[in-house]
């Protein structure tokens, strides 16, 4: 396996993630603390499968992260806040502040 990975289930990730988005950006607002797990590593972020909010897909691009933060692995548990809602591909931007290693 190479460091930068997809889910498995990417596919029906993003189904439940388009089906939920009206009830996704209610939930998230922006400015919202979350949790979360790194489901999915590349280049340009993480993908995470944010806490409570199931449904939800949370990208945090590496332009979202503090300095000092080297790209999470996959299943690291991280906090960050929301920062915007990308309509076109039902993401909910995330800028991290903590993360676990797994």
């Amino acid at each position: 396996m190479t460091e930068y990975s997809w889910p498995d289930d990417g596919v029906e990730i993003g189904r439940r993630a388009r089906a939920a988005w009206s009830a996704t950006c209610r939930a998230l607002p922006i400015g919202t603390r979350v949790t979360g797990t790194v489901i999915g590593r590349q280049p340009f972020g993480v993908f995470l499968r944010i806490d409570d909010t199931p449904k939800a897909i949370g990208l945090a691009e590496i332009t979202a992260m503090p300095p000092d933060f080297e790209l999470p692995r996959l299943g690291a548990f991280v906090t960050g806040e929301v920062i915007s809602h990308t309509e076109h591909n039902h993401q909910v931007r995330i800028r991290l502040t903590e993360q676990t290693e797994s």
